[in-house]
């Protein structure tokens, strides 16, 4: 039993054979999967399918990557203020230091304002993190948001992680685990606290070692999770009922009692 925190459920290879990618997750075992909207044109497709889809939960962002206007954000924050009911998070946001032809006052300037948003809803945040782990970890200490979040596809250092799980942050574990190459990453999530992490797939991305150049699944969640048992210690029941809690706990818009039934 499964919980995908971070998967782009509203992109076409899903929506375009919506009962076929449906029926997959739940044949899965897939209880619950968060979409994070990455701009203001899929905020209605998230919202709708949260509505239709019992597993299905909405978070709405604006991406550090994509070009977004001043109505964007002041479209996110009237729907955030209308609380619709599956929306249990802000995201995908954060800061992208990748491609440095993204106007980066910009970037921090739709970022902070997120998190003061996430702040004053009390909601968790999805957060993109890649070359800007340092500076990043500085802008979520002076927000001090109440809910935390998860750094999403991390793949820094281990001192880096610690810096967020030490400030309430979980990790999000996903398909990087699965190359041997990535050998920080895997070495970096056998060491972190099992408290601080959660799973995540970020399909139709992200694709696991093996299947590049294919189409991620969120119902390949299952193969990330046996690879972090492998890098891990602890018992895979243990594992498993750990990172459950965890996603709970942070998630806590999350049906708990739908949840714990299908368990």
């Amino acid at each position: 039993m499964f919980i995908d925190t971070h998967c782009h459920f509203d992109f076409p290879p899903f929506t375009d054979h919506l009962a076929d990618s449906i029926d997959k997750i739940r044949q899965a075992d897939i209880v619950g999967l968060i979409i994070p909207a990455v701009s203001a044109n899929y905020f209605n497709t998230v919202l709708q399918l949260a509505d239709n889809y019992c597993e299905i939960y909405a978070a709405l962002g604006l991406h550090p990557i994509y070009q977004h206007t001043m109505a964007d954000l002041e479209l996110l924050t009237n729907i955030v203020k209308t609380k619709p009911k599956k929306l249990i998070a802000i995201g995908e946001i954060g800061l992208d230091r990748y491609d440095l032809s993204i106007d980066w006052q910009q970037q921090l300037s739709f970022f902070r304002s997120q998190l003061a948003l996430a702040k004053q809803f009390d909601l968790p945040v999805l957060i993109h993190s890649r070359k800007a782990h340092d500076i990043m970890y500085h802008e979520l200490h002076r927000a001090n948001l109440p809910c935390r979040g998860v750094i999403h596809g991390f793949s820094g250092s281990y001192q880096q992680a610690m810096q967020f799980v030490k400030l309430g942050y979980y990790i999000g574990v996903g398909g990087v685990i699965s190359y041997e190459r990535a050998n920080k990453t895997r070495n970096t999530i056998a060491q972190l606290p099992l408290e601080s992490l959660v799973l995540e797939t970020d399909a139709p991305d992200m694709p696991l070692n093996g299947r590049q150049g294919q189409i991620n699944r969120p119902e390949y969640i299952a193969e990330v999770f046996k690879i972090l048992t492998q890098l891990r210690n602890e018992s895979a029941e243990h594992i498993r009922s750990t990172i459950l809690i965890n996603t709970l706990t942070l998630f806590n818009r999350i049906n708990r009692m739908k949840i714990t039934q299908n368990k």
